[in-house]
């Protein structure tokens, strides 16, 4: 079957080649003779035909060649002539053009919503430079003889028309026509050139780990070199601009415009998260994603990066209006973010009005918050529990007038609280500490919130199950007087991030002050990792047991007044208190002495 041989198949050689394995011609032939079509490289209709990138503000000429306007622009002041085929174009002369776009992003026909592709016949007309789909136009408009713009109802004619892409004909996107591309003429502004020609932004920075550092740090001594410089010799600094002006106008940057380029790079978003968007690997390991290079750091919400602790250190102020008297707060802002502002929407909502404190043990505390008053209710202001957030706050309930979260169980806070009668460490690192009720002797507000204390602590209630007596406890109205979120939101909507907080210019950590605080009050934990108490002993860890009602920890009460929750909403019940189990015995190891044989 081969050539001159006796082999019964054809080598990849023979078969290759023009002189024919088949009766006319072989495989090769096609491809040495240079075949019209060959090299055949079709543009995307939704690509500029200079840049050849997805255009943004989208224009066409009259023939309906697509050209973004910022890149068309720039070649007409070079050049002016169409790119494409080399004749006089004028700015003038462009149409602006109009897509629809859906709710994924994808360009689509403004009448039938029908997605455009490459393959689809797509029109524009010129007065109002909406783009159909043929079908839509010839279906809609031609054939009912409407002369009208479909979307603005202009009036246009069969020549206001344009074809800006033809499936039957691929010769208007045939990239190898293109004259440009035929004359290898650069579509490049200077300022691109410039940015190509340096060689510090063809270097990748994040992916270079630790080494990104060292040019970092080059960059830095080369800008404050040239800051000292220029403090030295202030004559010089016109000098200078000149120097920098003309060597920008030759294609070759300064040092100091290419360290500002750099660093600018390098800032990060003031709500930039710890952790990346996760881009990078998801495309890695899925070939339904796009490939994703780039390790970009994710942002949280403003909201979240608002309710971070120890973010805003101002303190909140607000009062309860209680039928037994006016309860003065302070809000701990600082250590409990979260469930302030948890707590201080509800109130300026007016979700506490009305509400019946439903719990009130003496000389222990008193629980309210809930609207259906029987303490198994409540919702927060995100419509589900938030986390606890004690784990990093020095606060504990050692003092009368502590206001604490209360709960079922590990995050599980929603809008009922607590006021302390007397210091209950059994509850710290189980309860979440956002305020205080001001008890203080010297001032009109603390001897007004110590009488309405002392008289909510010795209202009547009820033996079995601690709820006050009609007509109850009721609370009347929250009112907000200092907002500690305020400023900061006003300061979000300005575009500005609070000086202190400024996590771009700082790479995310902490201020001198904030990192002083933070380890002034870490004493209450060894280098071992075993949290302490700031008066000494070990910092104890209830037992969570099972999820009862809001209410879980409040369990034993300082003076020996035991408090279980039983099956809900945190009511007391001496009687089936549930012991504490024994602990078990450490069985010994090995054989022993063998005493026993």
């Amino acid at each position: 079957m081969g050539k001159g041989t006796d082999k019964l198949y054809i080598t990849h050689s023979e078969w290759a080649s023009e002189d024919a394995y088949s009766a006319s011609a072989g495989a090769g032939v096609a491809k040495s003779k240079g075949v019209n079509g060959a090299a055949f490289k079709r543009l995307p209709f939704n690509f500029c035909a200079v840049s050849l990138q997805p255009f943004s503000q989208p224009v066409c000429t009259a023939a309906g060649t697509i050209f973004d306007h910022t890149n068309i622009l720039e070649w007409l002041k070079k050049h002016g002539t169409n790119p494409i085929d080399g004749k006089p174009l004028k700015s003038s002369e462009l149409i602006k053009l109009h897509f629809a776009k859906n709710d994924d992003g994808e360009y689509v026909d403004p009448v039938t919503y029908k997605p455009l592709t490459d393959n689809t016949h797509i029109v524009a007309l010129k007065n109002s430079g909406n783009a159909f789909s043929w079908d839509t136009v010839e279906r809609l408009n031609i054939k009912a003889k409407n002369w009208r713009d479909l979307v603005s109802d202009d009036e246009f004619s069969r020549k206001d028309i344009v074809t800006l892409q033809d499936p039957q004909n691929l010769a208007a996107r045939d990239l190898s026509s293109f004259k440009y591309i035929k004359d290898g003429t650069s579509t490049l502004t200077e300022e691109q050139e410039r940015e190509r020609e340096d060689p510090s932004n063809n270097v990748n920075l994040s992916a270079m780990g630790s080494s990104a550092k060292i040019l970092r740090a080059k960059e830095a001594v080369a800008k404050a070199r040239e800051e000292r410089a220029a403090n030295r010799n202030p004559n010089t600094s016109s000098t200078s601009k000149s120097l920098t002006h003309s060597s920008q106008s030759n294609g070759k940057p300064s040092s100091s415009t290419t360290t500002t380029r750099n660093t600018s790079r390098s800032v990060l978003p003031y709500n930039a998260a710890l952790h990346t968007t996760g881009k990078a690997a998801a495309s890695l390991t899925s070939t339904g994603l796009t490939p994703h290079t780039s390790a970009d750091r994710a942002t949280i919400s403003d909201e979240d990066y608002m309710l971070k602790p120890r973010r805003i250190k101002q303190p909140g102020y607000a009062r309860l209006q209680t039928s037994h008297g006016n309860l003065n707060i302070e809000l701990h802002t600082e250590y409990a973010p979260r469930a302030v502002w948890n707590f201080v929407r509800l109130a300026q909502s007016g979700y506490y009005k009305g509400v019946q404190f439903h719990r009130n043990i003496r000389n222990f505390m008193l629980q309210g918050g809930d609207p259906t008053g029987t303490g198994r209710g409540g919702q927060s202001i995100w419509g589900k529990p938030f986390e606890d957030e004690y784990a990093q706050s020095p606060l504990a309930h050692k003092e009368r007038g502590v206001l604490s979260m209360a709960n079922k169980g590990k995050n599980t806070n929603t809008s009922q609280f607590f006021v302390t009668y007397r210091a209950a460490r059994n509850l710290d690192r189980k309860h979440t500490i956002f305020g205080r009720a001001i008890l203080d002797a010297d001032s009109e507000t603390g001897v007004e919130s110590a009488e309405t204390l002392k008289r909510m602590e010795n209202a009547p209630t009820d033996a079995d199950d601690s709820r006050p007596l009609e007509p109850g406890i009721e609370i009347e109205d929250v009112v907000v007087f200092v907002d500690p979120f305020e400023e900061f939101q006003r300061a979000l909507r300005e575009g500005r991030v609070p000086k202190d907080e400024d996590r771009g210019k700082s790479g995310g950590k902490h201020s001198r002050d904030e990192g002083d605080t933070a380890r002034e009050e870490d004493v209450d934990t060894t280098w071992t990792g075993r949290r302490v108490q700031r008066g000494g002993g070990e910092a104890k860890h209830g037992d969570e047991g099972t999820a009862g009602g809001v209410g879980k920890y409040l369990e034993q009460s300082p003076g020996g007044l035991e408090t279980t929750e039983g099956d809900g909403g945190g009511e007391v019940d001496d009687e089936f208190a549930i012991p504490e189990p024994p602990s078990k015995k450490r069985k010994a190891g090995g054989f022993g002495n063998f005493d026993a044989w």
